[in-house]
């Protein structure tokens, strides 16, 4: 059989088809890229990574296959041998291309894409995620509409599948979310895409949202990959990954990161439906157009969503609200009217393509793939503007901002970390810290290394003036700190307790709340005990005297 993929954005759907055909040995598997797309470029490089048999399209047009499989009607798939059985290209049909085709069509069903010249029908199977996209045909090509079937969608199959709590938890470790919300924004491509429109947003959300509550990411349309080229895309996201910014690639992990997010930002494109189906809440950023079609399922989503401002300063705000005023189920509720069969569509799929093929289908079962374990997002910035303030019950809020973006108030102090740090950061910052076990220190072969005490001193000689603290982070809840002529303290760090869990909070972070303390305090009586207060979360913090053992402890 024949899978013909136009564009990279196809090839991924045909491959999560693939689990219909797995173990059967009288399948032969072969690819071949349709021509005419401006985004075909290195559509079948993954293909060709894993060591499948591609076809060129010259070849692919001499040779009579028993399927041939699609995602999309475009391009001159009618020119290829065999029965013909076409996927929608993405959730449902939401858009039309101006530029392409009929106006005011959907894109994947318009007839001037069905239909060949002569009027005969593109495909001999269309196979639908939903009743009402047949309906949607029908309007258009009766004809066409009467070779159509729902089999579901099993990219959806995917999603639900690897959604399990469990699963999720697996996803936020390796992204290192923690307890932080996952904000996702989501953009299509072409010129009303979210990244077209707004295309600081990444970097403007990375400044404005408090490190220690909220992780970003971006899901980008392939076709908008290709557009930009991975040497501009890294360049000009380079200010928001350098804040933390996580890129998933656009085959599989987009999805996992997905399944890993809290609340979506997405314009128009199909992708956000999968989020909904999995009822996570979602701020609409779209600012209309011509492509989104009235009464698709996506418009229907946006309307129902609130709206992310023009204002990137109330950002914050508007997630917030987003988040507490979700309803359970309300989401799924839109989704459902773009994916009927959920969690059957592989096998109705392999129903539908063996009835072609006239085989009988394997005994096993077809299971859908589970979502790989997303890579580990960017480390952490090593240098934050701090916002400091106590409440009325002695509490210290603090707020960090990646000090390499402008943030949105003025910052109380700076904080670096020693050794990762731009040295123009260190030199300015009040608070320069270090983790203990990370290599700079003792070189192998090397029998000596720095104590928590002699680095900290160290450190406050090398940086004369202010009023600047120290810092040696032991663990997750021990660090080792003093000011300019202070005695070493130890500060020990409780984690928060929130339902049946423990929240544990980045110490450097405390740190701050610490710092700011003792410079405001005498410095014969530093404080015994103070509370710091990350977004929501406070954590209790123990000050002493640091022990003999602990001063000596290498960092």
């Amino acid at each position: 059989m024949l899978f013909a993929a136009r564009s990279q954005n196809a090839l991924h759907r045909l491959l999560d088809t693939l689990p219909v055909f797995a173990g059967d040995r009288r399948i032969r598997h072969r690819f071949t890229l349709v021509p005419g797309s401006d985004f075909s470029l290195d559509a079948l490089t993954a293909i060709e990574r894993a060591g499948a048999r591609t076809l060129p399209w010259s070849q692919a047009l001499t040779r009579r296959f028993d399927l041939v499989l699609a995602a999309g009607p475009k391009g001159d798939l009618h020119a290829l041998h065999g029965p013909r059985v076409l996927l929608p290209h993405g959730a449902g049909f939401n858009k039309t291309l101006p530029d392409e085709g009929t106006a005011d069509s959907a894109s994947g069903l318009d007839p001037a894409h069905l239909l060949l010249p002569d009027g005969a029908l593109l495909a001999d199977l269309y196979a639908f995620a939903h009743p009402s996209q047949v309906s949607r045909l029908a309007a258009v090509s009766p004809a066409a509409a009467a070779r159509a079937t729902v089999v579901g969608d099993p990219v959806l199959d995917r999603f639900l599948d690897s959604a399990s709590p469990d699963r999720r938890d697996h996803f936020r470790a390796a992204l290192r979310t923690g307890a932080r919300r996952l904000v996702v924004l989501v953009s299509t491509w072409g010129p009303e895409s979210l990244l077209r429109r707004r295309p600081s947003l990444p970097a403007d959300l990375a400044a404005v949202l408090p490190y220690d509550e909220y992780q970003l990411a971006l899901v980008l349309h392939p076709n908008e990959r290709v557009r930009l080229g991975t040497f501009d895309l890294e360049q000009y996201l380079e200010p928001a990954r350098a804040a933390g910014l996580i890129l998933p690639a656009a085959y599989e992990e987009w999805a996992s990161v997905i399944v890993a997010a809290d609340v979506l930002v997405s314009d128009h494109g199909s992708a956000a439906l999968y989020g909904a189906a999995l009822d996570r809440p979602l701020l609409a950023a779209y600012d209309g157009g011509e492509e989104l079609l009235p009464g698709s399922p996506m418009a229907t989503l946006l309307d129902s969503s609130p709206r992310l401002g023009t204002d990137v300063s109330a950002t914050p705000a508007a997630l917030a609200a987003a988040l507490r005023s979700h309803r359970p189920g309300s989401m799924r509720a839109v989704a459902d009217t773009a994916f009927a069969e959920q969690g059957n569509g592989l096998h109705r799929l392999r129903e539908e393509l063996y009835a072609v093929l006239g085989l009988e289908p394997p005994a096993t079962p077809a299971v859908p793939r589970l979502l790989p374990t997303p890579p580990a997002a960017p480390s952490a910035p090593s240098a934050f503007a701090v916002s400091v303030h106590r409440d009325a019950q002695g509490r210290i809020h603090v707020t960090r901002h990646p000090a390499h973006l402008t943030p949105p108030s003025p910052a109380h102090h700076l904080a670096a970390e020693a050794g990762s740090a731009n040295r123009r950061y260190v030199q300015s910052a009040a608070l320069i810290h270090r983790r203990a076990g990370r290599p700079g220190t003792a070189q192998v072969g090397s029998a000596t290394t720095l104590t928590a005490d002699a680095w900290s001193d160290r450190t406050l000689t090398a940086h004369p003036g202010g009023r600047r603290t120290a810092a040696v982070i032991v663990s997750t809840t021990h660090c080792l700190l003093r000011t300019r002529g202070g005695p070493l303290l130890s500060a020990r760090i409780s984690p928060c307790p929130e339902q049946n869990d423990l929240v544990y909070a980045d110490p450097a972070a405390v740190l701050s709340a610490v710092h700011a303390a003792l410079i405001t305090t005498e410095a014969d009586a530093p404080p015994t005990t103070l509370t710091c207060t990350l977004g929501d979360r406070s954590f209790a913090v123990r000050l002493a005297p640091a022990t003999q053992d602990e001063a000596a402890l290498p960092v």
